[in-house]
């Protein structure tokens, strides 16, 4: 059988060459090969990152999965200049540490001929940096990648240890601990996993953390203007470095790759990208981390952990104490199938309003926040709660005085409760005195020795009774949300205005258990006795 070979438009009968001529052509076909190779490298962060794995991780099989040309995708962006601040939450285990730390800064000083570039990573630990660090310069010292783009990427002999390494053209590579980054600027500050799982439990550490993050490393770009900082992480307390990024808004492109599809957290990134998953629950990685893997690591984690770690999300799906689906939803199909008119609330017998006090105006104090709460009866004879209305401010004394008395005259309320410490005393003193008139009265709540801990599990049976109703709102999304990340959550105001109207609630009989109220009915039942003749019959 006659074979050809062809390139480039161009045929060649095998048969009719000789042996020196194919051994030539074959080298040219092995050269033209390298230099496709090359070229697709140079264009391509995956392209790259196929090729040099071996020199990376010889040992392993590399795995592609679609994060992963989701996270190459908005490096080259950063490459590119098209974004400078770049925030990705992911799981452990999903290679962000090898893409970010190590194949996309060899593959900006060779293949994107940046060898100028500087870098400096960032790790919780001192010696993740390193090990990053040590694998890019065995990267970009290998024979591999030297035949390649040696040309561009020399390694100087002085300046060549594993947490610091430059080369000839300037650029170089350092490794530090996050919350110790002092003399050098660099041209990228690469912060991979900056809290550990216990640091990030300790308020003082992670408070430590986020203070270096803020005021340290933007002091440490090269250009202020063009000078990138890309922060990849798995989520670890609502409080963490990503928490403050996406509070503070301080203009990140964000990625959030959960462990598991969830719509609720799904989003467009910016740039192109968008989850390609449609089912909840689909698997990030299968390839990877298949379901069975995925359900053995939940059961020894956890639900607090799976929430951040897994699902980039600190508050656990569900909640933790009161949890999130024991909330009803009172819309209007619930509303008429209790007889109500579409978009109102059903009579209620009695309404209640309670008040966390924090009255400031500094940010750095919680802020006051209230919750009207609404006792009703359904259908079946049966009590049920709803929350009728909530806020949170922060409002000093005179403005929380009147604001709080606003509010119990529009909803009508019956009772005030304000927790009785040091300013819900002076609160309640100061709404007596001034709105001392009013249909609605005020009463201080004392907890005695209960927690905040044991005042939301003294009401959990409500919730999970389904006795609580909220409105689809923002306002409502707000109250469940906080009690759905409690205790775990930064602020807790809305919580305790919760905790405190449902045991006041119970306290006077209006927020009964389907159990109790079962007991109730049979004990009327046992303690009745048929009625006695005054007189026998004989």
């Amino acid at each position: 059988m006659t074979r050809f070979w062809g390139f480039g438009g161009l045929n060649i009968d095998l048969s009719r060459l000789s042996v020196s001529q194919l051994q030539w052509l074959d080298r040219a076909t092995k050269r033209l090969n390298w230099l496709e190779e090359k070229a697709a490298a140079e264009n391509s962060l995956i392209a790259f990152i196929r090729q040099a794995w071996h020199i990376v991780e010889p040992g392993q099989h590399y795995i592609h999965g679609w994060h992963i040309d989701c996270l190459a995708e908005h490096l080259e962006a950063v490459t590119n200049g098209e974004i400078n601040r770049f925030l990705a939450n992911v799981p452990p285990g999903a290679m962000k540490s090898l893409l970010v730390s190590v194949f996309w800064p060899a593959w900006e000083w060779g293949p994107r001929n940046l060898a100028h570039y500087r870098y400096i990573g960032a790790s919780h630990a001192q010696s993740l940096a390193i090990r990053d660090a040590t694998k890019m310069r065995r990267l970009v010292s290998s024979d591999w990648y030297q035949s390649r783009w040696g040309d561009r990427v020399k390694l100087t002999r002085d300046v060549n240890a594993k947490t610091k390494f430059e080369n000839e053209a300037t650029g170089f590579r350092e490794a530090t601990a996050a919350d110790t980054i002092t003399g050098s600027r660099g041209d990228r500050v690469i912060i991979d996993d900056p809290h550990s799982v216990s640091s990030a439990a300790s308020d003082a550490e992670r408070a430590s953390t986020i203070e270096w993050f803020l005021e340290a490393v933007p002091t440490r770009l090269n250009n202020p203007v063009s000078s990138a900082i890309v922060v990849i992480m798995q989520r670890l307390h609502e409080e963490d470095v990503s928490g403050v990024i996406i509070d503070k808004e301080l203009g990140y492109t964000h990625l959030l790759l959960p462990m598991e599809y969830d719509p609720a957290l799904s989003f467009y990134s910016g740039i192109s990208f968008e989850d390609p998953r449609t089912e909840e629950g689909e698997l990030l990685f299968p390839e990877r981390f298949p379901r069975e893997v995925v359900e053995r690591d939940k059961r020894v984690m956890g639900s607090y952990a799976v929430s951040g770690q897994f699902q980039q999300s600190p508050a656990p799906r569900g909640g933790g104490i009161i949890k999130r689906e024991h909330w009803q939803l009172w819309d209007d199909a619930e509303a008429q199938l209790h007889g109500c008119k579409a978009g109102t609330y059903p009579p209620f017998e009695y309404v209640v309003a309670s008040l966390d006090t924090a009255y400031t105006e500094k940010e750095e104090n919680d802020p006051s926040a209230l919750t009207v709460w609404g006792v009703w009866i359904d259908r079946h004879e049966h009590r049920r709660l709803m929350l009728v209305s909530a806020w949170t401010e922060r409002l000093e004394l005179n403005a929380l005085v009147d604001r709080a008395a606003a509010t119990c005259t529009k909803f009508k309320c019956d009772r005030l409760l304000i927790e009785a410490k040091a300013s819900g005393l002076s609160v309640a003193q100061e709404i007596r005195r001034l709105y001392g008139r009013e249909n609605w009265s005020v009463q201080t709540f004392n907890p005695g020795n209960a927690d905040k801990v044991a005042r939301a599990y003294a009401v959990q049976g409500l919730f999970e009774s389904g006795l609580i109703y909220a409105p689809n709102r923002l306002w409502a999304e707000t109250v469940i949300n906080q009690c759905s990340i409690f205790p775990k959550g930064k602020h807790d105001d809305l919580v305790d205005t919760v905790t405190m109207a449902l045991h006041h609630l119970r306290l006077i009989n209006m927020a009964e258990l389907p159990s109790e109220q079962t007991m109730i009915i049979e004990d009327s039942i046992r303690d009745w006795k048929q009625p006695q003749p005054l007189y026998g019959i004989v």
